[in-house]
């Protein structure tokens, strides 16, 4: 099974704006795909939700409890400093790392697509993850 993390912006797009970040999410919640996540990104998501959208604490707890059911946690052991402009784009690497990622898929065009690849895991975006996928694994139309 292709084992992915979702930079932050992903899981936001996903939740705010559905779309393409919706349907690699929608692929996770039916096992076709594993997604890998950590307290820090689910951390990060929860200060974006609440400080730049401002949701109350009961719309953020819906919607990370949700995101737990499908998603696989790690706890990065490794601390990795790749991106010095952007420390927390080093955290979605640690993760990645740490769940043995396949991919990393973001919409960072600053720091993270930049890369292509850390440490064999390859960093697409969301429109080239879904192209590259197998048609099986598409949702129906």
């Amino acid at each position: 099974m292709i084992r992915i993390v979702l930079d932050i912006n992903v899981c936001i797009s996903a939740i705010l704006f559905g779309g393409k970040p919706e349907v690699i999410i929608d692929l996770a919640r039916r096992g076709k795909i594993e997604v890998i996540i950590s307290e820090f990104i689910i951390g990060e998501i929860a200060d974006i939700l609440r400080r730049k959208f401002e949701w109350g604490n009961w719309q953020i707890l819906e919607a990370l409890e949700e995101l737990r059911e499908f998603t696989n946690l790690v706890i990065p052991r490794e601390r990795v400093s790749i991106i010095s402009e952007d420390p927390i784009d080093n955290r979605i690497l640690e993760c990645a790392l740490e769940g043995k990622a396949d991919y990393i898929v973001s919409g960072d065009k600053s720091h993270l697509l930049p890369l292509k690849e850390f440490k064999g895991i390859k960093i697409i975006s969301v429109s080239d993850f879904l192209e590259g996928l197998s048609e099986n694994l598409l949702p129906e139309p």
